[in-house]
């Protein structure tokens, strides 16, 4: 009967997982994975578990399947919910899949019972003859000559010769026989689960700041075409801020047909230089580069001396056309054409691009063909040393490319990560990171008030977003000139700062926020004069900027670990409401820092704000070590209640806490 052949342990809820496996969940190489899973079965016998794991993104390059690597789940909650849980830290990056397996601890529930008989005083003779059987049978099925025979070998003699009972329960109850027949254990009944995937990221994917620039606005002339080579003299100044990602808009041939003028009119000048989002003229497409702005060979220099300065390039991956694009042309099936021969442009109501036209990814001539075309984009900026692609509007095309292309790309080399820019529903967010997006732009842009930090860092560190979606906390972009910061002064652009570097590992900036620009479209949250449509030229040591700021809250970032995820937060009491509390620390409370956050530009904001002693073990009256890791100053507190004081001049409050020695 096939009934008789089925599992009798149950292995449930297991986690990471991403709806039950049919997506990869994330990690990061070198840091620990929680494994936990709901383990039971039928009856009272004890139970084992294991967690078993393997890298398989070398399996495709060279046709072996790489070794199993096991950790033991210990049974964390007995009584009631029967939770195992363990931890397997990956050590490559790639596909790795685990997989969760239990078994009938024979030996285990022999020692179990022999131990609550033997404390209750009852007859045990038999239970001792059962002992020496359970060994006996065990070095049955070992190996001779091991060395585990051996030391069963050396068991079974002394359970032999032991004196007395008592004796014989000292062995039989013994750390180092539990563990010995634990070994040798033949895990009847054993069950395994389904593989659970798992896509095993390098640092940078979940520990990043980004800094964005227009190459084109780095002229040494206000009204002098940037280029790569200019961009070589803002090196060290964005190094020195702390940033470690340098992104970059298109950086393709720029369309001429309805090209855009000055803050987005349809009537440009002979010397505009259009949106580098309309992509593609008669000197190429997506895959080369803008004439104005160099040389491949320029690129690749710049590649190579953002890297001598610890920075890395990322590159702008936009999926649309200008009317002037080659594939036009070339590939006119790639593109939906209406009954008058046009194409319909772009539109984001009530937004209007009406110098770009998208592709249709599902007309005969598409598939494969366009496919495959972008693919080779992105793969001939990857064989350029790009590792690092911000996507545009990735919502907006299909999710079986996104996860075909992804997977396509990485399966050669699985250190390139994507970015979704991606402002929109939640659900839909969420699906751009289970299809393989490393991390997203996030709502965290619109949230401004003390309930809605609150709601949204917590709704980031629950499932099922803490297993596939990775937030970057963008503080602005050439889209989007937030209201919050267009009447805040430099005290809101300090406290977005603060609340973007100290909530998520992952934050960025476009150039101009660190010399506080806020200039409005009247009504709108777009940037006059915007970047987007014309040059800019910046002095950035101009008076009021807070550039000093932004490079020592990436500092502190740095020298702090606790702050290079958004999966531990914490919001602890504070009786103001415009000030924001929360605590970030490392798992063994190693590392504990307190940040303290006043949303209001325009005014000082007291509180008093509670200690989490009792997370480090202490009592309310102890006292702790307080160090202001903005200026550096220490003190001691005197117990679990405090008070801070944070002035427009210094919004935000920064401190590590330690207990007193």
């Amino acid at each position: 009967m096939q009934a008789t052949m089925a599992d009798r342990i149950a292995i449930e809820d297991i986690s990471p997982g991403v709806e039950q496996g049919r997506f990869a969940a994330k990690a990061i190489v070198g840091q620990p994975v929680n494994v936990t899973a709901v383990i039971f079965a039928d009856g009272h016998d004890v139970l084992a578990a294991r967690v078993r794991w393997r890298c398989t993104q070398r399996d495709a390059q060279e046709g072996t399947a790489q070794d199993w690597h096991t950790e033991t789940l210990t049974l964390v909650r007995p009584l009631g919910n029967d939770l195992w849980e363990g931890v397997f830290t990956p050590t490559s990056v790639g596909t790795h899949e685990f997989v969760i397996e239990a078994w009938w601890d024979l030996y285990g529930t022999y020692h179990y019972e022999l131990s609550k008989k033997h404390a209750a005083g009852v007859p045990i003779a038999l239970e001792l003859q059962e002992g020496q059987a359970h060994v006996a049978r065990a070095l049955e099925h070992i190996t001779a000559g091991s060395e585990q025979a051996r030391a069963l070998e050396a068991l079974l003699a002394k359970l032999k010769a032991a004196k007395d009972e008592k004796e014989q329960v000292a062995l039989l109850l013994s750390r180092d026989t539990l563990s010995l027949m634990q070994q040798c254990d033949p895990q009847h009944h054993l069950s395994r689960s389904a593989a659970m995937p798992l896509d095993v990221d390098r640092e940078r994917a979940v520990f990043a700041s980004w800094y964005e620039l227009f190459p084109r606005s780095e002229g040494p002339e206000p009204d002098r075409h940037g280029t790569f080579n200019d961009v070589h003299a803002r090196l060290p100044m964005i190094r020195d801020m702390g940033f470690d990602v340098l992104y970059f808009p298109p950086i393709h041939p720029i369309g001429h047909s309805h090209r855009k003028g000055r803050n987005n009119t349809l009537t440009p000048g002979p010397d505009d230089p259009g949106s580098p989002y309309a992509i593609g003229n008669e000197h190429g497409g997506h895959e080369a580069i803008h004439p104005e702005l160099g040389t491949r060979e320029d690129f690749r220099d710049l590649v190579a001396a953002a890297r001598e300065h610890d920075l890395e390039i990322a590159l702008d991956f936009a999926i649309q056309c200008s009317p002037d694009h080659p594939w036009l042309a070339e590939h006119p099936g790639w593109f939906a054409w209406r009954p008058d021969g046009t194409i319909r442009y772009a539109e984001n109501p009530p937004k209007k691009y009406e110098d770009i036209v998208n592709v249709d990814f599902y007309t005969e001539d598409a598939i494969p063909g366009l496919w495959l075309a972008l693919r080779d984009v992105v793969q001939g900026w990857v064989d350029e040393g790009v590792k690092i692609f911000r996507v545009d509007n990735p919502h907006t095309k299909p999710f079986p490319f996104w996860e075909w292309l992804i997977a396509d790309i990485r399966s050669r080399d699985p250190s390139v990560i994507f970015f979704a820019e991606a402002f929109t529903r939640p659900a839909i967010m969420a699906r751009l990171g289970k299809v393989g997006f490393t991390m997203s732009y996030t709502y965290f842009t619109w949230r401004n008030t003390k309930p809605e930090l609150t709601e949204y860092l917590t709704q980031l560190n629950e499932s099922p977003l803490r297993e596939c979606y990775r937030p970057n906390f963008f503080v602005n972009t050439p889209d989007i000139n937030p209201t919050f910061l267009q009447g805040s002064g430099r005290p809101g652009f300090l406290i977005r700062a603060a609340l973007a570097t100290m909530g998520s590992g992952l934050w960025g900036m476009y150039s101009g926020f660190e010399l506080c620009e806020a200039a409005p479209v009247p009504g709108k949250e777009e940037y006059l004069d915007s970047e987007k449509y014309q040059l800019k030229a910046r002095d950035y040591f101009a008076p009021g900027n807070i550039s000093a700021e932004i490079a020592r809250l990436n500092w502190i970032r740095r020298q702090n670990p606790a702050l290079q995820t958004h999966l531990n937060v914490r919001f602890y009491t504070i009786d103001n409401d415009r000030i924001v509390y929360f605590v970030k620390a490392t798992p063994d409370m190693d590392n504990v820092v307190l940040i303290a956050v006043s949303l209001d530009p325009f005014h000082a904001q007291s509180g008093n704000f509670e200690l989490p002693l009792w997370e480090l073990g202490l009592d309310d009256h102890a006292d702790t070590h307080g160090e202001d890791l903005m200026t550096g100053h220490r003190w001691v507190w005197h117990g679990k209640w405090q008070t801070t004081h944070l002035t427009p001049q210094m919004p935000f409050g920064i401190w590590r806490l330690r207990p007193a020695q």
